[in-house]
């Protein structure tokens, strides 16, 4: 609500605070930020987004940040009847943020009448980053990392270098900073091996730095199949998973994990995990669909894949992963032409793409899937 339109960062940035914080307690069920940005700027009543992400609670309010000071209003309702079970307002100084942001937490759990363990109690007292300059950086970060464009995931990087210069103990701006590398490096913006080798050093440092952060845990979980090395990378996001038990996205890179691990039958469950907790996932969906449709086709079931690879492609028509994967099962099905013809929306969209470049990125732990899969593509008309 500031009269500066440069500081809805930092609105979103307490957002998305507060639901990491909530989704880490074992007694809720927290819908994932991406499904709760879809309303952001629209006018909708309680009861649509109880019946729309299937939740029971809604907690709402505004941020209005004014130099050094901070107003939010707050209120947690019960959306299906209306009731507002709690509802404050607070005038502080921002650096009482992280205060604030416990003090909020509290007051949730109480409302809700949730148990906290030990664990969840000591965790909530740990401030992310005692330096405020470096904290709002990291906002900044995320504000531009997940618009995922080459030119704001570039911004993004340089937002997050800053805060870890500025808090070299900050394990949250290591980890949002490997993310940007890995970003840059997965869709081949920068693909120079020191990039992949820049965000693995990221990760690594946020784990050791915070072993207890389950946004550590998923960098290093997602770096670890672009190094083939699945066991490591199920182990660390099945840590993320247990830190997080709402961390939607750790589900969903989970399932991918273990399709190259050759178990697409855990995957699918996995995924589905992903999509009931992230039910809009408007940024997602083609790689959520993409991989459940990879998750059918490696369990054999070819329609089902077919038909959930093309709705991935009603969200992103430019999702590569999806037209491989097309290209496969339909040549393996014996149908010629659609497998030529998502084999040509490959190097549309790709025009280097190589059965050699294939063999190297695809990071199956089954040499003979890779090969089974090579074939199809060569068969689809694939070099």
């Amino acid at each position: 609500m500031s009269a500066d339109p440069e500081q809805e960062y930092f609105s979103d940035g307490m957002t998305d605070d507060l639901i990491t914080d909530l989704s880490q307690l074992s007694g809720l069920f927290v819908v994932a930020r991406h499904s709760v940005f879809a309303y952001k700027g629209k006018t909708v009543t309680m009861k649509e987004v109880s019946r729309e992400l299937g939740v029971r609670y809604v907690l709402e309010g505004s941020v209005r940040r004014a130099g050094d000071q901070v107003r939010i209003n707050a209120q947690l309702i019960d959306a299906t009847t209306g009731y507002h079970l709690w509802a404050e307002r607070y005038d502080r100084a921002l650096k009482e943020i992280f205060a604030l942001q416990d003090e909020i937490m509290q007051r949730i759990v109480r409302a809700l009448e949730i148990k906290l363990t030990k664990t969840e109690q000591e965790r909530f007292r740990l401030a992310p980053s005692e330096n405020l300059e470096a904290y709002d950086y990291f906002l900044r970060g995320q504000g531009y990392y997940w618009h995922l464009t080459q030119k704001e995931v570039a911004q993004a990087r340089q937002m997050f270098e800053k805060a870890v210069q500025l808090d070299p103990q900050y394990a949250g701006a290591h980890a949002g900073l490997s993310n940007a590398y890995l970003c840059e490096f997965g869709f081949q913006w920068d693909p120079r091996p020191q990039t992949l080798e820049r965000a693995f050093e990221l990760a690594q440092k946020a784990v050791a730095l915070d072993d207890s952060s389950a946004f550590a845990h998923h960098a290093l979980g997602v770096v670890y199949p672009w190094k083939k090395q699945m066991d490591q990378a199920i182990a660390e996001l099945e840590r993320a998973i247990a830190l997080d038990p709402n961390y939607a996205n750790a589900y969903a890179m989970l399932a991918d994990t273990l399709n190259w691990a050759g178990r697409p039958e855990e995957a699918i469950g996995q995924m589905r995990k992903a999509m009931r907790l992230n039910p809009h996932y408007p940024q997602y969906q083609a790689w959520y669909l993409s991989a459940l449709g990879h998750s059918y086709r490696l369990a054999g079931q070819n329609e089902e894949a077919v038909t959930t690879l093309k709705r991935s492609l009603l969200h992103n028509p430019s999702w590569l992963p999806t037209y491989a994967h097309l290209a496969v099962v339909y040549s393996e099905q014996g149908r010629e032409e659609e497998a030529r013809a998502a084999a040509a929306e490959i190097l549309r969209l790709n025009p280097s793409f190589s059965l050699e470049l294939g063999r190297q990125s695809w990071p199956y732990t089954d040499p003979a899937q890779l090969e089974r899969d090579m074939i199809a593509l060569h068969k689809a008309g694939l070099k």
